[in-house]
């Protein structure tokens, strides 16, 4: 791999153990991501349901992220104007409140009536 790409790949590492390590909701992320996962192949979903399920993951992930680094940035820059700081912090919260919302409806679109078929058998 060339050297640039090796530095990347640390940077984004060292990005996504900073943003374990500081945001609880990350972790809260993982888990319900993890229990999606394994539900899945516990209910055996399909691959095209899988793949959703991932990407929904994925989703969440992504914008935990961007929040994170929006909360830096506004952090970092915001000695005075506390006002407009706040509402890019709340709004950026929002994006990832409404990708979670977004992945429970998901989860519950592929979950729910497959729970539902298991327990009437």
């Amino acid at each position: 791999m060339p050297r640039r790409l090796i530095e990347s790949v640390g940077n984004a590492v060292r990005g996504l153990r900073f943003s374990f390590r500081t945001q609880r909701n990350l972790s809260i992320h993982t888990a319900a991501g993890t229990a999606a996962i394994v539900l899945g192949v516990v209910l055996q979903i399909s691959t095209v349901e899988m793949a959703i399920v991932f990407v929904v993951i994925a989703s969440v992930f992504v914008l935990e992220l961007l929040n994170t680094a929006i909360e830096e940035i506004v952090n970092m820059l915001s000695l005075s104007r506390k006002m407009r700081a706040m509402v890019a912090k709340d709004v950026a919260a929002a994006a990832v409140l409404m990708s979670s919302l977004a992945s429970v409806a998901v989860g519950c679109l592929i979950f729910v009536p497959k729970i539902i078929n298991l327990l009437i058998r």
